[in-house]
């Protein structure tokens, strides 16, 4: 559902995943309570938030979770904002 895509990624903290996910894929969970300055359980809630939105998908790795962008996911949000352009006009000569 595209609410839940756009409301995903309506977090400053989530949206920051999703950028730090784009320039560093499977990233271990503990590894952004060091970034973002905020308790594991509160980093915890973002990524299920994020996954349950279809926005990331996980693997573990021993007794760790890694996250990446789970492009399908990335393609829905682009589909939906892009259905929200109007028409192209084109030129008339």
């Amino acid at each position: 559902m595209d609410a839940d895509l756009f409301r995903a990624l309506g977090h400053p903290i989530r949206l920051d995943i999703m950028r730090r996910l784009a320039e560093q894929p499977q990233t271990c969970a503990c590894d952004f309570t060091e970034v973002f300055g905020v308790a594991q359980p509160t980093i915890s809630q973002h990524l299920k938030v994020l996954r349950e939105a279809g926005l990331v998908r996980t693997r573990r790795r021993g007794t760790q979770i890694c996250y990446s962008i789970d492009p399908a996911g990335v393609a829905a949000a682009t589909g939906a904002l892009a259905s929200l352009a109007p028409p192209a006009v084109s030129a008339v000569s």
